[in-house]
């Protein structure tokens, strides 16, 4: 999920590329209780709906899982998410192959592709006529998860895990990975929002890592723990320099998830 600008700035100093490509990615994610379409809608910051958005969980090829989701403005900026995931034999468990992000400015037009290819173990960044306009090795075993987040939190969400590492693949500015970490809110951990638990993120800078988050959007992901499908809603940036938004499952009243 993309940053803004000055976010890009601060963090660039802090990118370590690896050395070898990896074959695959090291990232394991919980494969989805349930399939199919999740239809839901884009809401400004102030929670006024502004377009439709919508996921998808899908099986494909091979038993691979397909994630498809899209979410913007009514005729105006957009984005689109596509991940292929495939199964780990004898696990209910998945492995990203393919992450792509595609964007649209408030005109209509193509931004460019963020492309993460796990087997070839390349990350790339590509203009509006698919030319690459910078690309990096990714290290081996990478964690990269860009557009797997929903499943990558499911394990705060049970209370199995504290906080869960991972990497983001950029391309403001050339393309990079961040190191990121993700924990449940202080309100979620002490059980006072039981029923739109949320997971915040943010850069991992270690003992910085307080100051850093106060240059950057903010990052959360709410969930209804018991539910099939347990995503309720996310809070991003569309994209680089664009306006940061709330995508919100339909029938889930936007104040639900809390105030800022």
């Amino acid at each position: 999920m993309p940053l803004a600008r000055t976010t890009l700035a601060l963090l660039a100093a802090n990118v370590c590329f690896a050395g070898a490509a990896g074959a695959e990615s090291g990232l394991v994610v919980d494969y989805p209780e349930s399939l199919g379409v999740v239809p839901a809608a884009t809401y400004d910051v102030e929670r006024e709906r502004v377009g439709k958005a919508h996921l998808v969980l899908e099986q494909v090829d091979e038993g691979r899982v397909r994630m498809f989701s899209e979410s913007g403005f009514t005729a105006g900026p957009r984005t689109v998410l596509t991940a292929i995931l495939e199964p780990l034999d004898g696990e209910k468990k998945l492995r990203p192959v393919l992450q792509e992000s595609r964007s649209f400015d408030p005109s209509g037009t193509a931004m460019g592709t963020l492309s993460i290819d796990h087997e070839r173990g390349l990350g790339t960044c590509k203009g509006p006529s698919d030319e690459v306009i910078s690309e990096i090795e990714l290290p081996e075993s990478d964690r990269v998860a860009n557009v797997t987040l929903n499943l990558l939190f499911l394990p705060l969400v049970r209370r199995e895990q504290d906080e869960v590492s991972f990497q983001l693949f950029l391309c403001g500015g050339g393309a990079r990975l961040i190191d990121f970490v993700g924990s449940l809110s202080p309100e979620s951990r002490n059980g006072k929002k039981p029923l739109a638990m949320e997971v915040r993120y943010g850069p991992d800078f270690g003992i910085a890592s307080m100051v850093a988050r106060n240059f950057v959007p903010k990052l959360s992901i709410w969930y209804a723990p018991d539910a099939p499908h347990p995503w309720l809603a996310h809070r991003v940036p569309l994209y680089g320099k664009g306006p940061e938004v709330f995508v919100i499952r339909e029938g889930i009243p936007p104040r639900r998830l809390g105030d800022d």
